[in-house]
């Protein structure tokens, strides 16, 4: 598990593919490994990997054919830069919200304005998971845990502050490029939960019943 909190700006340094997978090196200036074991999980965009090879401020990753069509990660080249996050370890403090590095899909930058001294994006995704973003919700975008701001139809909106612009990919940000999307856990276990054939529905009048709503 991870909580979208990124704590390293890498970059990928080689790659070479093999019966459609693909191993990555990645290098992560700044950031120490040392102590790393072995096979733990580092999130990569918001993909979470194995690391393999690890070195002080280096590591490789296996990347399944599956994942390279899925997410970002199959369009990356050598010099590309990436968000690196290692997953958690008891005790460490939750600084964003738990995210999974299960990409659930590749949204599509569709608009960058000002905000203020922010910067705000707007993210379009298809319909199967625009159902499951909400206003004031969570979302994970190329690993980076986020507030979404507006939601409309199949698109939403993102307040990226000058820290996360800086400190992440995001400050490279363009109309017209992709990024991954994980939604938040709690949307898939609600969805689960209303899956039932005897679970109610949850709208309105469910949320006035239970006093969520006035």
């Amino acid at each position: 598990m991870f909580t979208g909190i990124i704590q390293t700006i890498g970059e990928i340094t080689a790659q070479s593919d093999s019966g459609g997978d693909r191993r990555l090196t990645v290098a992560t200036p700044g950031f120490s490994l040392a102590g790393f074991d072995e096979g733990e999980s580092i999130a990569v965009s918001g993909v979470c990997l194995t690391a393999l090879d690890i070195a002080d401020e280096q590591f490789s990753a296996d990347v399944s054919i599956e994942t390279l069509s899925a997410t970002t990660l199959g369009a990356l080249g050598v010099g590309d830069r990436v968000n690196i996050e290692p997953s958690l370890a008891l005790g460490d403090r939750l600084g964003g919200h738990l995210v999974s590095g299960h990409v659930d899909g590749v949204g599509e930058i569709r608009r960058i304005r000002p905000a203020a001294r922010s910067t705000a994006l707007t993210i379009a995704v298809d319909g199967e998971l625009s159902r499951y973003i909400a206003r004031k919700g969570s979302v994970t975008i190329d690993g980076i845990s986020l507030t979404v701001n507006a939601v409309d139809n199949d698109t939403f909106e993102l307040n990226i502050i000058p820290h996360t612009w800086d400190l992440t990919t995001l400050g490279n940000a363009r109309v017209g490029r992709k990024v991954n999307v994980e939604v938040d856990l709690i949307a898939r276990y609600v969805e689960r939960l209303q899956s039932g054939s005897d679970a109610p529905a949850l709208d309105g009048a469910f949320l006035a019943e239970h006093g969520y709503e006035r």
